[in-house]
């Protein structure tokens, strides 16, 4: 099998190249979806603790309406910017996010920090795909993405 020919042209990335920054850009997906799956399995849980249950639908909403509303801003900024630092941004804010929730003491808080960390996760969904898009030619980028 021949080389890509991406390999062999000047001003673009090898193989590993990419491989490499796909990982760090899966490893950033991976705390947004890792962060819902574990959420949702403890939510009743943590809920419970805080005495909230007839708002627990809004921590769930707070994170979704977050990511949702931000994800078209944080490809601008990104396009406008530049993709790495908005990224290394959104898992900052992605992070505080997930720490202050986890230190909430009440259920209005809880759901204002799910809301801060969908502004995270929202920018680290939109900035990975579009960083792929970046890196890779219109030819393999299906192939990197799937």
């Amino acid at each position: 099998m021949n080389p890509p020919k991406a390999a062999t042209e000047p001003g673009t990335l090898s193989h590993r190249q990419v491989l490499t920054i796909l990982s760090g850009l899966m490893l950033g997906m991976l705390l947004a979806a890792l962060d819902q799956t574990i959420v949702a399995t403890a939510l009743p849980s943590i809920v419970g603790d805080l005495h909230g249950l007839n708002h627990i639908a809004w921590v769930t909403t707070a994170y979704l309406l977050a990511s949702t509303v931000t994800t078209p801003l944080w490809g601008k900024l990104g396009d406008l910017f530049g993709r790495k630092y908005l990224f290394q941004a959104s898992i900052v804010i992605f992070l505080v996010g997930s720490a202050l929730s986890g230190l909430s003491r009440s259920m209005v808080e809880l759901i204002i920090f799910r809301g801060v960390q969908g502004l995270g996760a929202g920018g680290l969904m939109v900035l990975a795909q579009a960083s792929i898009a970046d890196i890779v030619p219109p030819r393999e980028r299906g192939q990197y993405q799937g």
